[in-house]
């Protein structure tokens, strides 16, 4: 049995029956819709008192009737067959409205949000015109053609337009509605013409403004409570953007919000998702990327009514850590952080949207494990708990060695991007892997630096090791995967806490890696603040950060300026530590 899509509270069998049939009616492939459907669909609109939509594909065929506006009865963008920046979604709705006036912000914007070919809306009479001899035909008293406007397609439409005249035309900034006209001329109307018009020139302009093939199309969401203040929300958002940037995506647009909570099904409100949806659309986004953990009931909502992938911060870091394993410990962790985290959203996922296609989200050692069953994936994460476990016990071993040699043992830790590497190839003439990038380096580096001891300057052989960054809410599962690494940091006998002094919120970095070594199980040594990259900060911050942290060290590692003062503070740090063993 066809179904019946909308409101149907209140209908007769009968009336049921009839919105069925339309199923059976066929449409000319060339024809917008005829006279006869038209006046059809208006008189089962009168019968019932309530708008009918009725969604034809360029075959000509009814695969869809719903009771409702079009903003009621839209087809989710998830069961479109043709869905995309570039091109048409190949249906077109024929919609009935119980007001003499123009289609309304709703109707245009579930217009634009599915892409539809055209939607026509037939203003209907109510009780229809009187036959001569008695009766009632004719319910149609005007309708109204609109569609996409490709010049203007990537236009966001957040507010409503008021409707103004140009040259007998009634125009909005990504739309077109024709002025009110009747039946016989509408039917006039030349499908195949319009629909060929528009497709070439939205292929024109998607070919034009398309971004690198090989980068994801991002839109980022954000979304701003009463327990984040503004400057936090925008440097969370700034964050985000770099590391959509480092994972390989190109961001298009940030989308914001202010609410007072989270909503529980969405994160954001309705309307908001509508909004994203259709800026989505527009600009050709193929990824939406939030700036919150989202759970996975939430992004299976989000993507049903988005219609492209949805993921959020944690994965995102994911990827970023999963292109940036080298080494087999490396990439065994990251393979334990993606199926932890995954195991939980599984659900669904094959069924709607398949997680393989490329991307970000996608990458990893563990990418094809994560549409298999829940118990295989269980089985491979104990698996995986058992190597990082011996990883763990083979490093200790390493230490332990270290340690009965009596070679005291520093660690480099800081912020994502706060200089860590340069800083080791500085002291140590390394050449570990940096760039101008979030988590650029991720499998810990161990070196040599020999330092002046004492007050005789005698030369000391220590170790110095650089780790990988941390970052504002670090994800427990990678917290967890990477246990093995991050105990490189809970067994040193001291830090070298990096900071990048040119960031902006490098106060909120300094929370943000104390926090994060808080809580693990074994307190750290003592630690030496470090403030890198001085030659890009401004004055007031340089005085601001003296006058916070008056033992800290003022260097460039990439100017090499300061690193003097800094072995020999090192020095002293080193002699404190071992003195407190």
């Amino acid at each position: 049995m066809e179904t019946i899509y909308g409101n149907l509270q209140g209908l007769k069998s009968s009336q049921l029956k009839q919105l069925q049939r339309l199923y059976h009616q066929r449409i000319p492939g060339d024809r917008i819709t005829t006279p006869e459907f038209s006046q059809r669909l208006a008189a089962i609109s009168t019968e019932v008192n309530q708008p009918v939509c009725a969604y034809i594909n360029r075959r000509g065929q009814v695969i869809r009737v719903g009771v409702g506006t079009p903003r009621q009865t839209q087809i989710p963008p998830m069961e479109l067959p043709r869905y995309g920046a570039e091109r048409l979604s190949g249906i077109r709705c024929i919609a009935t409205h119980l007001k003499p006036e123009p289609p309304n912000e709703a109707a245009l914007t579930a217009m634009a949000l599915q892409r539809l070919d055209a939607l026509v809306v037939l203003n209907i009479t109510g009780t229809g015109f009187t036959r001569r001899g008695g009766g009632a035909t004719g319910y149609v008293k005007e309708a109204y053609l609109a569609h996409l406007i490709p010049q203007e397609s990537r236009t966001l439409i957040t507010s409503p337009a008021a409707f103004k005249v140009e040259d007998n035309q009634i125009q909005t900034p990504s739309w077109n509605i024709s002025p009110p006209m009747g039946l016989d001329d509408l039917a006039d109307q030349d499908l195949v013409d319009l629909v060929e018009n528009l497709e070439a020139e939205f292929q024109r302009e998607f070919i034009a403004q398309e971004v690198h093939a090989d980068h994801d199309r991002v839109l980022i969401v954000g979304l701003m409570t009463s327990e984040t203040t503004p400057l936090q929300f925008q440097d969370t958002l700034a964050e985000l953007a770099r590391l959509v940037d480092t994972a390989g995506g190109d961001v298009l647009q940030t989308i914001q919000q202010k609410r007072s909570r989270v909503h529980p099904q969405t994160v954001v409100g309705e309307g908001k998702v509508q909004e994203i949806a259709l800026t989505a659309q527009t600009l050709g986004v193929n990824l939406v990327v939030f700036d919150r953990d989202l759970s996975p009931s939430q992004v299976r909502n989000l993507e049903l009514q988005i219609g492209i992938r949805v993921v959020d911060r944690t994965e995102v870091i994911l990827d970023i850590f999963a292109q940036r394993a080298q080494s087999r410990a490396g990439k065994l962790q990251v393979e334990l952080a993606q199926l932890e985290y995954m195991q939980p959203r599984l659900a669904g996922r094959g069924r709607t949207m398949s997680r393989l296609g490329g991307g970000i989200g996608t990458r990893g050692p563990g990418e094809t494990k994560l549409e298999t069953e829940r118990r295989a994936i269980g089985q491979r994460i104990s698996r995986l708990q058992k190597e990082v476990t011996q990883l763990q016990a083979h490093r200790s071993r390493l230490r332990q060695r270290r340690q009965h040699r009596e070679i005291p043992s520093v660690a480099l830790v800081g912020y994502t991007n706060a200089g860590k590497s340069t800083l080791l190839n500085a002291l140590t003439n390394a050449e570990v892997y940096t760039a101008d990038q979030l988590f650029a380096t991720l499998d810990p580096t161990t070196r040599r630096l020999v330092i002046p001891y004492g007050e005789t300057n005698e030369h000391q052989e220590i170790l110095i090791t650089d780790t990988v960054g941390f970052i504002h809410e670090l994800p427990a599962s990678l917290m967890d995967a990477f246990r093995a690494t991050l105990e490189e940091v809970t067994e040193a006998d001291a830090l070298l806490h990096l900071v990048d002094l040119s960031h902006p919120a490098w106060l909120r970095h300094i929370r943000s890696v104390r926090e994060i070594l808080a809580q693990m199980p074994i307190t750290p040594g003592p630690a030496l603040v470090i403030f890198n990259k001085i030659d890009q900060a401004n004055s007031e911050t340089l005085a601001l950060a003296r006058e916070e942290f008056p033992l800290a060290v003022f260097i460039s590692a990439s100017q090499r300026l300061g690193l003097e003062t800094l072995r020999h503070r090192l020095a002293q740090l080193i002699e404190y530590a071992v003195d407190s063993r």
